[in-house]
């Protein structure tokens, strides 16, 4: 008979019956990150094999992961909660920014859209988890509050930097500028998802939402000091 590790005796739910194939590497210490990894494995390999989102529940993903209903509890509060680390896990990776950059980082955030937009294209798993996503309001709101929310506030950030750098003019509301340099790439990876994502697509937004939101210069007056009537 396999032991159970001490965790697992000790938490309220039972462990699963276990089948020939769970063994010890997917149990034991240090078995933090490696029960999190299996976890998150399970959920993605039940997805892979056409498992819907609603027919997913906690006692055949501990199955599937080989560890106890408990050990899932300990980390996620629920099913919504896992989900949305499973999504953080199988999409790109978040981008590194400076934190001290403007448009620079910008330019960084905008391209990790257009990555995840290249990525959700390409990914079956993706695309129909987040199709699947969209009808359950509970686990939609909870990916907007921990992943999305984030994401806009790293931008809404960015910009804020490049106005204090006299990248961007000062007399604009920092989020309506910043919905100016977001729109166009949102509308490319989720409104039409048969528009191209080109490679060079967060500079050409960049270039041209800047023609608009460039510093304002003092207009240049003809010698003798007074400016030519129109």
């Amino acid at each position: 008979m396999q032991a159970q590790a001490p965790d697992e005796r000790s938490g309220q739910v039972p462990d699963p019956p276990e089948t020939g194939d769970e063994h010890e590497p997917r149990r034991g210490r240090p078995r933090s990150a490696a029960a999190e990894r299996a976890i998150l494995d399970a959920v993605v390999e039940l997805l892979e094999a056409g498992e819907p989102l609603a027919a997913l529940s906690i006692e055949r993903i501990a199955r599937t992961a080989g560890v106890g209903k408990a050990t899932i509890y300990r980390r996620w509060a629920g099913k919504e909660e896992l989900f949305v680390d499973v999504l953080r896990a199988i999409e790109p990776p978040e981008p590194e920014v400076s934190g001290t950059g403007g448009l620079g980082d910008l330019r960084v955030l905008l391209e990790s859209m257009r990555t995840r937009g290249l990525a959700q294209r390409s990914s079956v798993l993706l695309h129909n988890v987040f199709a699947q996503m969209k009808s359950h309001p509970k686990l939609w709101h909870e990916y907007q509050c921990t992943v999305i929310a984030p994401r806009r506030l790293a931008m809404v950030a960015a910009v804020r930097r490049a106005v204090e750098a006299g990248e961007l003019r000062d007399d604009t509301d920092v989020e309506l500028m910043d919905d100016l340099f977001l729109g166009p790439m949102l509308v490319r990876t989720i409104h039409r998802p048969d528009a191209p994502l080109p490679e060079d697509l967060a500079d050409r937004i960049i270039a041209l939402a800047i023609e608009g939101l460039a510093p304002r210069r003092p207009a240049a007056r003809p010698e003798g000091g007074t400016a030519a009537r129109s």
